[in-house]
């Protein structure tokens, strides 16, 4: 099984070598993996891979070789039993039922009958509208239906009405290498450009050598520096949750942009921009950025791209404490405003449909925070984008 994953790697473009194969069988006879999948996951990608550009190559053959085996970390933040979660069913409702279902009336209010409920639950629940469990119209739990809950220890999305989570996910890092299946995207994004000439001369001046050679009576062989687009962007990537359903095209717009833009910086936040963000999905809660580090160290001259299909709780824009994912003192809102006050040259690229736009209050939410410069994710879209960044 080893050589055959070793082979795969090789098979999927993956620079692995011999030595690094012989390291990694050294560090198993050892037994430093343990019996854990994921020890022998992370010890296995940390010994064949150099790079992290290849990370999700490397992704992509693990599961393909050692396919079947559960490599889920199932997490939670609290000491919620198992039991509780157990799922035996799922609630499904009618769109007359779902009316009759009414919310918490707030976030604040949400989370303090969670601690509340925290304290009080003894046991497992189903079906109930009360407690944690699961197939009910409670605000927390799993696989049932609220307007407006806390969801926990369910695998993915349903109903798209939690305005948190309470789980641990693992997102990925976007692939830049993915091959375009065409080069309209590019095309597009050529509209933004500003050519220089800087560095070393190491390009034949034709023009000037014609000239110099016709004046002086002589070879005159002349060098200029290769021109460069000098245009300086932001890219700022939504990750997990609902994107997942756009990774692909996300993933050719980030090759296209990074063949276009020498001078390209990326960060990854999670549906809405907060006081951090991050460069590996990986290390997202130990390696991060401050927001205010990035405002800092890059120039207001940088155009910046946010890409994203703002689809989450409006909480998440415009009350503190709304990330799904920790508790942020302001509000995204807040964020999203110092961001594009320091950087005047601003879009949101959004892959969700844009008839669809208005059926989804964060999104009309977000695009007036943009001043309405949020387009679609279309070559259309993408044109009119990168001619208003070229302004």
């Amino acid at each position: 099984m080893f050589a055959t994953f070793f082979h795969e790697l090789k098979v999927a473009g993956v620079p692995v070598t011999l030595r690094e194969y012989l390291t990694l069988m050294e560090a198993m006879e050892r037994n430093l993996a343990g019996r854990r999948v994921e020890d022998f996951y992370y010890l296995s990608r940390a010994a064949l891979i150099k790079d992290e550009r290849n990370l999700d190559k490397f992704d992509r053959v693990f599961g393909h070789v050692f396919k079947g085996l559960d490599l889920t970390e199932q997490a939670l933040t609290a000491e919620i039993p198992a039991e509780w979660l157990k799922k035996l069913a799922e609630k499904y409702l009618t769109d007359e039922e779902k009316k009759q279902i009414e919310s918490m009336g707030g976030l604040e209010k949400l989370l303090e009958t969670l601690r509340q409920r925290l304290a009080e639950q003894k046991g497992r629940h189903e079906g109930g509208k009360k407690w944690i469990g699961t197939a009910g119209t409670s605000p927390f739990g799993a696989y049932g239906y609220n307007p407006e809950g806390v969801r926990i220890g369910q695998e993915g999305n349903r109903s798209f009405r939690a305005v948190k989570v309470w789980d641990k996910r693992e997102f990925k890092d976007l692939d830049g290498d993915v091959e375009l299946g065409t080069r309209n995207i590019k095309v597009a994004l050529r509209r933004l450009r500003k050519f220089a000439r800087t560095g070393a001369a190491d390009e034949l001046d034709l023009d000037g050598t014609i000239k110099g050679t016709a004046q002086k009576g002589y070879l005159d062989i002349l060098m200029r520096p290769e021109r460069h687009n000098a245009v300086k962007v932001l890219l700022f990537f939504d990750i997990g949750g609902s994107m997942d359903w756009h990774v692909k095209i996300t993933e050719e717009l980030f090759s296209a942009a990074k063949a276009e833009f020498k001078h390209m910086v990326h960060f990854y936040f999670h549906n809405c921009l907060y006081e951090r963000v991050w460069k590996e999905n990986a290390r997202r809660f130990h390696d991060t950025t401050p927001t205010w580090e990035v405002m800092h160290t890059y120039p207001h001259d940088y155009k910046v791209v946010f890409v994203g299909d703002a689809a989450m709780s409006p909480y998440e824009i415009v009350a503190p404490g709304g990330s799904v994912e920790h508790f942020n003192e302001e509000p995204g809102q807040v964020w999203m405003e110092h961001l594009t006050s320091t950087y005047p040259s601003c879009v949101w690229l959004n892959p969700v449909a844009e008839r669809e736009w208005d059926f989804t209050n964060s999104i009309r939410v977000m695009r007036q925070i943009m001043g309405g410069r949020m387009y679609p994710l279309t070559l259309e879209g993408l044109d009119a984008a990168m001619r208003e960044l070229g302004r």
